[in-house]
């Protein structure tokens, strides 16, 4: 069946043609994402949601979201969305950064003349048919400083447009090394040189608990006088009251807002001050840009939903199409590894670490770090997928640490889990053959050689004699059909392992009649999903 996805805001009818011809059965209601209860009562039949801005995706919306898959933001604002609520229910959040950045870069630009030549109000003014030159006096951008707060894809993209426009450029970003800065042609600085340096400051961060109000009371105060302000990111970069008395004092000589703490803004303490020139959220309010976002978004979800690729995604590791390709039986690999250490733990796990070894090593250790992590919360939360998992991990406090080594046995490459707990460490590794299949190389230090099913046994005894017929004939009696039988031991005398691959769940009944014999140490059934 194909997948079905709902258009719950306005999209180009080429964005919605792009699932059509992916062969994804769209609904295109562009209204009813405005509609809370309708949209509530019918998400339940749909694997994916393409929304705007204008959908809120809310706790709600995600509990009545039986079978959604992913949610498609076309633009880069996510704060319509519960992420953290869509993370636990293991539904990929994605947007479309790329689409709209030079659409707000120029924006940032443009807003940036615009208070420095104070076009707006001169406009106005020469509308209502006055002729106020003397009033309207501007200042060059030419041979001025301009602070750039944040200098990754749009900030770096307005470094370099302003560096056109011959303005020295200072930035302040914890993730700008010095090389890149160099590169950029700009002086990486720290935040308080910046302010006291730059005759413009525009902002290019995302809100988070470390930029809202980056530029407070505090921060206002130690920048330049004259500086003029300009934000096209998002709205609580700044203390828009704090912001508004500067300006009415004069230390801040303009400001050029498109974005606000509260949206849509119909009352603020910047409206109606002389030299702000403001605008609604129209950074990324341009044909080109609204159409690329579109467009971007229904690839993105089409990719995910027929071939499992991940683009963009906020709370996923990304990854291609081709790596999907080739990391799928890896990834499967990483689950069963995963599957097996939670089916075998009983008490709180406190650490799981995991090395890859030879060509796993150097694939997408992020999302194989999902599978194992999917995999082993599984047994608590049947539910769990690789996008919940994580986030289940982090909320138990469990440490998660990863090593990646290059080829150092007689398989091209292979996987290790290991469990600990406050009791013990329990590990186990594995690898994909050339057939693609996954198979268990080794259990607790023992090798073994065994084919991963659906219905599995797993045993532990003392290396000695008549394991094989217990086992055999015990399953047997009990009607059980083994389609591989693999055993392992560490030495001879010593511990011994058994994993038994058979057609059905061995019953209650013949585990109890195994444990009869003495022989065992552990009788554990596994379950696996082989699908």
């Amino acid at each position: 069946m194909a997948p079905k996805v709902l258009i719950s805001d306005k999209l180009s009818e080429a964005a919605v043609q792009i699932f059509r011809d992916r062969g994804i059965d769209v609904d295109f209601q562009p209204d009813v994402g405005k509609d809370k209860e309708k949209l509530s009562q019918i998400i339940g039949n749909y694997d994916g949601l393409a929304i705007r801005s204008a959908t809120k995706v809310t706790q709600k919306i995600i509990d009545a979201a039986t079978n959604l898959r992913v949610i498609g933001r076309a633009g880069i604002g996510t704060d319509n969305i519960d992420k953290e609520a869509a993370s636990k229910k293991g539904i990929i959040v994605m947007n479309t950064p790329f689409g709209n950045m030079i659409t707000t870069a120029e924006h940032a630009i443009a807003m940036m003349f615009a208070v420095a030549r104070q076009i707006p109000e001169a406009s106005a003014s020469t509308h209502d048919g006055k002729w106020e030159k003397s009033k309207f006096m501007g200042v060059e951008l030419t041979g001025k400083t301009l602070g750039v707060i944040g200098a990754g894809n749009i900030g770096g993209i307005v470094c370099d447009r302003a560096r056109a426009l011959k303005m020295k450029v200072l930035a302040y970003d914890p993730f700008l090394g010095e090389e890149k800065a160099k590169k950029m042609g700009v002086e990486k600085v720290d935040l308080d040189d910046l302010l006291a340096r730059a005759d413009f400051i525009t902002l290019h961060v995302p809100f988070t608990d470390q930029t809202a109000n980056i530029l407070s009371a505090d921060a206002l105060a130690k920048t330049k006088k004259g500086v003029r302000i300009i934000n096209c990111a998002r709205g609580g970069l700044v203390d828009e009251k704090a912001l508004a008395e500067a300006l009415k004092s004069g230390h801040v000589a303009g400001a050029a807002f498109d974005v606000f703490a509260k949206e849509p803004a119909s009352e603020n303490p910047l409206f109606h001050l002389p030299n702000v020139v403001c605008t609604p959220h129209l950074g990324a309010a341009t044909t080109e840009a609204q159409e690329n976002v579109a467009l971007q978004v229904a690839e993105q979800m089409s990719n995910y939903l027929l071939t499992g690729a991940v683009e963009n995604a906020l709370n996923m590791p990304s990854v291609t199409a081709e790596e999907a390709r080739v990391m799928g039986p890896w990834v499967r690999l990483a689950g069963h590894l995963g599957s097996f250490t939670g089916q075998m733990t009983d008490e709180p796990i406190r650490a799981i670490n995991i090395l890859y070894d030879g060509v796993v090593a150097g694939m997408n250790l992020e999302a194989l770090n999902c599978g194992v992590i999917a995999g082993i919360m599984k047994k608590a939360n049947p539910d769990v997928n690789m996008v919940s998992a994580p986030v289940i991990a982090k909320e138990r406090g469990i440490q998660i640490s990863t090593t990646n080594q290059d080829k150092s046995g007689a398989f091209d490459g292979y996987i290790k889990v290991t469990v600990v707990t406050a009791k013990r460490e329990r590990s186990i590794a594995g690898t994909v053959f050339s057939d693609g299949k996954p198979r268990f190389i080794q259990i607790k230090g023992i090798n073994i050689d065994a084919e991963i099913g659906a219905h599995m046994l797993y045993t532990t005894n003392e290396d000695v004699p008549g394991i094989i017929g217990a086992l055999g004939q015990t399953m047997g009696d009990n009607g059980v059909n083994i389609a591989n039988f693999t055993l392992g031991r560490a030495q001879a005398g010593g511990e011994a392992i058994a994993l038994l691959y058979v057609d059905e769940p061995v019953p209650a009944e013949a585990r109890a009649k195994l444990a009869e014999t003495g022989l065992f140490t552990q009788i554990k059934p596994l379950a696996f999903d082989v699908a």
